[in-house]
Formats: structure tokens, sequence, C-alpha cells
């Protein structure tokens, strides 16, 4: 049962990275956007950094922004794992091929797990030359963090896989209508995630907000490792908690939408 599983998600795995295997052009969208947020953030932290007066307020100056070019290049993370998934997903409705994918002995979990298999490979293509541009750029690296990093990822991946299992739901529900939101929907999200600023920044009724977000406590747990050379474990545990409640939360809407979007046959229809 468990071979057969793996090698039904393989396969979809497989179906994707087809798509990419003889077509440059989605190999370079899948690094573009990653290396172009770091020259943009990137020489807007050189060009602040350059006219900092020396002493105590230039080394504040130059730790902010390099707090900077670490929340750029984590927040990326979250966001291609987030599209990575609902893109994977709308691939399927843009080839007509999600009624043959359910016609086929795939389980709806197993299709989640291929979609995140295959946002995972996206994450990696994506923000590894990011990090590469970002050291030969401002000899800023990123795994300065420590081992730490990878619960960074970790957390910021999950969160975007549970935005993303949202929107599949939404476009489930309410179809082409809701396509849109596989790009937008966590950019939304990006004021509310202490990803440029600590939570203190934001006004105190938006605080409360903030803090039920799992990113906020990674970017606020990155700015401590930074400041202070020290792993703030309280942020990682309220990150991982949230991750867990946010992604049992979008599992059991995908059920949900799933089921109805069965009944009323919109998995046939949909897109058209």
């Amino acid at each position: 049962m468990i071979a057969q599983s793996a090698r039904r998600i393989y396969g979809l795995i497989y179906r994707h990275l087809c798509l990419y295997r003889r077509s440059w052009p989605r190999m370079v969208e899948l690094a573009y956007w990653p290396i172009l947020q770091m020259c943009i953030w990137g020489f807007t932290a050189s060009f602040i950094t350059s006219r900092a007066v020396a002493g105590q307020h230039a080394v504040g100056i130059m730790v902010a922004a390099t707090a900077l070019l670490a929340g750029v290049l984590l927040w990326e993370v979250a966001i291609r794992s987030q599209m990575g998934v609902a893109i994977s997903f709308l691939e399927e409705i843009w080839s007509r091929n999600l009624a043959h994918v359910f016609i086929s002995p795939l389980r709806p979990w197993e299709l989640i797990l291929g979609l995140i298999g295959v946002a995972t490979l996206r994450v990696v293509a994506g923000i590894l030359p990011a990090i590469l541009v970002a050291y030969l750029l401002y000899a800023f690296n990123l795994f300065v963090l420590g081992p730490v990093i990878v619960l960074f990822f970790a957390n910021l991946m999950i969160m975007g896989w549970a935005v993303a299992l949202g929107v599949v739901s939404l476009i489930l529900r309410h179809g082409a209508g809701a396509e849109a939101l596989a790009w937008s929907l966590l950019f939304g999200l990006t004021p509310l995630s202490a990803v440029f600023y600590p939570v203190s920044a934001l006004p105190g009724w938006l605080q409360p907000v903030s803090l039920a977000i799992p990113a906020t406590h990674v970017f606020q747990g990155m700015r401590a490792a930074l400041l202070h050379g020290h792993v703030a474990w309280g942020e990682m545990l309220w990150a991982i908690g949230l991750n867990a409640v946010w992604l049992t939360a979008a599992g059991l809407l995908f059920a949900s939408q799933f089921r109805a979007a069965r009944v009323r046959g919109a998995l046939i229809t949909i897109g058209e």
C-alpha cells in the first residue's frame, strides 16, 4: 500500500518535472523573482549603509541592513513554497488534466503530497541562486545564522503549504475567479509578518493579528539570532505550534471543498 502510494506520488512529481525539462523559460522563472527581489532590496540596503555615519549608529544600521537581506531571502521561501503548490495545481486545471488525475487511482492526499514535493523542488531551484547572488554582490551569507536556518526554512515552507491549501480550496469553491489568489494572498500577509521590521513597529491593535501568523515568530527568531547570536526557542515553538494549527485547518478546508466539488461535478468543469 505504501509502495503504491509512493509510486503514484512520484508519478505526479515526475509529470510536473517534465514540464520544466525542456522549457528554459519555466526554469528561468523559478529563480527570476527571488533574484530580482534580492537585487532590489540588496542595493537598497547597500545605499542605506553607505550613508551611515561612523560610530554606534552605523553599526545599528548595518545590522538592520543584514536583517533586511535575511528577511527578503527567508520570505521568498514562504512565497515560493505557497506558489509552488498553488501553481502546480493550476497547471492541472489549465491543461484540463484535473479530471484525468482523479479518474486515476490517485487519492486527494497523494495529490497534495505530490504538489508539496514539486513545491519543495521549486523552492530549492529558486532560493539557492538568490542566496548565491546575495553572497556575490553583498558578501551576505544566509547560513551565518547556523543550523537553526533549517527550522526557519521548514516553518516557512509549512506555512506556505497551509496558505496554498487555502488557495486551492477557494479555487475548488469559486473556480477561475479565485486563481489570482495564487499570486497575491501571501503577499497580503507581508506587512503583518514582521519580515522587515519587528512586531513592535505595528500599531497595538494589529500586533495580536501579527502574532497569530507563524512567519512572524520565524522572523522574530531570525532577528534574535542576528542581533544577539542565540536561538529564540520560544519563538520557534510558537511557529511550530501555529503551523500545526494552520496546516490542520487548511487540510480540513481542502477536504470539505474537495468533497463539495466532487458532488457538484466541478472537478470536471472547473476552469471552463
